[in-house]
């Protein structure tokens, strides 16, 4: 019974320290170029920048992945064609288009070609 009232008077004793402590104060001072808020406002600005993509191919072979696209730019050189890797594919992704009209039209023409 002496055991059980010494280890609760602990445990309140330890409650009330920590409650009596105050908390420790300070300033951070953060010193940063300024060209670092350029560069978040030119990020911002190309995240909101929306353009639609056509992908006609996907596969984890680069040399694959050119040959389709030229193969497509031989078929179709109206719209320009870039290689993206997004892990583990490479993607022929196709035009720039500025809404979702565009490029659905462009899809269906592709689509009767290929």
């Amino acid at each position: 019974m002496k055991l059980k009232n010494k280890t609760f008077a602990l445990i309140i004793l330890g409650f009330s320290l920590t409650l009596a402590l105050p908390a420790q104060e300070g300033v951070v001072n953060v010193s940063q170029d300024s060209d670092i808020d350029k560069l978040l406002e030119y990020k911002k600005d190309i995240k909101t920048s929306k353009v639609f993509r056509i992908q006609v191919y996907q596969n984890v072979d680069i040399d694959m992945a050119q040959r389709e696209k030229q193969n497509f730019l031989n078929l179709f050189d109206e719209w320009p064609a870039e290689i993206v890797w997004n892990t583990p594919n490479y993607k022929v992704w196709v035009g720039n288009f500025a809404n979702r009209l565009e490029a659905d039209r462009a899809w269906a023409k592709i689509k009767r070609n290929i």
